[in-house]
């Protein structure tokens, strides 16, 4: 696994063994978010292209998109935290929002060493 940031605050895992990358929102984002108390999620099997809005994220400030920094096919949503939203403002670099079966890996990404410069 591979973990990797885009300038619009997902973070994404690959597991290139299965083709699937997982997506989250970064801790700088929930930082910025404030407390979280809903997620729409995309449908299980909904194709997305690379930079379509794959869910929503409410806070009690804003509401805030997530981007899907690849294309593909939603294979998975985290049921966690579809239940509880607020594990995303517990531990946002363990909770992944949702897995994508990709057909190319994103371009662009950024390093963690990138990222930290960025939101530093």
């Amino acid at each position: 696994m591979s973990r990797y940031y885009t300038k619009s605050h997902e973070w994404v895992d690959y597991y290139p063994e299965r083709k699937v990358a997982r997506i989250g929102a970064s801790n700088y984002a929930q930082q910025q978010m404030g407390e979280i108390i809903h997620i729409e999620f995309p449908s299980v099997g909904k194709v997305l292209q690379e930079k379509d809005s794959a869910c929503v994220i409410e806070s009690v400030k804003i509401a805030s998109d997530i981007y899907t920094p690849v294309a593909g096919k939603i294979t998975a949503i985290n049921i966690e935290a579809e239940d509880n939203p607020s594990l995303i403002n517990d531990d946002a670099d363990r909770t992944w929002l949702f897995e994508i079966t990709y057909t190319q890996e994103a371009r662009g990404l950024l390093s963690p060493e990138e990222y930290q410069r960025i939101v530093a």
